[in-house]
C-alpha cells in the first residue's frame, strides 16, 4: 500500500531538464561576474591610467632617468 503513495521517478528527459536549469544558472552567473569585473577592475584601471597620463611629461621622465644613470647609451649632461 505504501508503494502506491510514492510518486514515480522521472526516467525520460531528466538530463535535458537538469542541463537546461544549470545552463541558465551558469549564464546568469557569468554575466554577473563579467559585470563585476568591468565595473570593479577595468573601469577603475582605465581611470587610473587616464589620470596618470593627464599630467605626464615623457621628456621630464626621460631626463630624470638619464640623470639617474638608467640608460647605457645616454650619458648624463653634467659629466
Amino acid at each position: 500500500m505504501s508503494a502506491a503513495l510514492l510518486p514515480k521517478p522521472q526516467m525520460r528527459g531528466l538530463l535535458a531538464k537538469r542541463l537546461r536549469f544549470h545552463m541558465i544558472g551558469a549564464f546568469i552567473v557569468s554575466l554577473g561576474v563579467a559585470t563585476l569585473y568591468k565595473f570593479g577592475v577595468a573601469e577603475p584601471r582605465k581611470k587610473a591610467y587616464a589620470d596618470f597620463y593627464k599630467n605626464y611629461d615623457s621628456m621630464k621622465e626621460f631626463e630624470a632617468m638619464r640623470e639617474a644613470g638608467v640608460f647605457q647609451s645616454a650619458r648624463p649632461t653634467g659629466k
